[in-house]
């Protein structure tokens, strides 16, 4: 059998970062399996331009916010390494997917909270540890935290704190999966302009200038900044970085 070429999970794979992340992914020849929540063109779209790259690739429905439901995920996971990409096992697991929900600390209700833990931290944390059968020894673990995880802007307690949980997390990953080869990084991008939050960043004027004015590198981010980053932690390149935190912010709030 030909030689298989690595592959890649990335959750939240149809749009934004994570789109961006897996078109970078592909590019440095990996196969790709992106997950969607609710949107199936949208990603059927993405696997479609992932292929113009010259890579294998399919979508998958996740909803990371259930855990319940990955056990039965990683069935079709299974399934479709096996008919689209002739593999038992992938190597990169980019835990992308999330959602912004602004509130300050004080107004933040419980429901907002559940929201955001389930999807962002307790997801992350069951995915992953449901994924590892599947993820070949020498692989690696991608996670994604925030700059609001170093520096307080407000509106974002409970956010951020499921940030700087999935921070800690990443150094024990790092440290109980080494022996396995297993590596497990997390990058922490500064603010962007994607449709996160509403498309805050990107379409409010004052807000943008605002940031743009407190970063280093002088403008705000866009997808293009972070997802070659991500690309880079799927490569070989990268097989000596682990338990890292790799803000990728243009010098954001320094």
């Amino acid at each position: 059998m030909e030689t298989q070429n690595k592959i890649a999970l990335v959750t939240g794979g149809s749009r934004g970062l994570g789109k961006n992340a897996a078109l970078k992914i592909a590019a440095k020849g990996l196969g790709v399996i992106i997950t969607y929540q609710s949107k199936k063109e949208e990603a059927e779209e993405t696997v479609n331009e992932i292929k113009k790259l010259g890579a294998a690739a399919a979508a998958l429905q996740l909803n990371v916010g259930d855990a319940k439901t990955f056990d039965a995920f990683f069935n079709e996971v299974k399934t479709v390494l096996k008919s689209v990409f002739n593999a038992e096992k992938f190597d990169f697991l980019v835990n992308n997917a999330g959602i912004g929900i602004h509130a300050s600390f004080a107004d933040t209700t419980e429901e907002q909270f559940d929201t955001l833990v389930n999807i962002h931290y307790k997801g992350a944390y069951f995915l992953t540890q449901k994924a590892l059968p599947l993820l070949n020894d020498g692989s690696g673990i991608i996670n994604v935290s925030s700059g609001l995880a170093r520096f307080a802007t407000p509106g974002y307690a409970a956010y951020a704190s499921m940030k700087g949980a999935m921070e800690t997390l990443t150094k024990y990953q790092a440290k109980e999966l080494g022996a396995r080869g297993i590596r497990s990084n997390i990058i922490a991008p500064g603010a962007i302009e994607t449709d996160f939050g509403g498309g805050m960043v990107r379409d409010n004027d004052q807000l943008n200038a605002g940031i743009a004015a407190n970063t280093a590198l002088g403008r705000v981010g866009l997808p293009d900044d972070i997802g070659g980053v991500v690309a880079f932690l799927c490569t070989e390149d990268a097989r000596w970085i682990t338990a890292q935190r790799i803000e990728a912010s243009g010098g954001m709030f320094l």
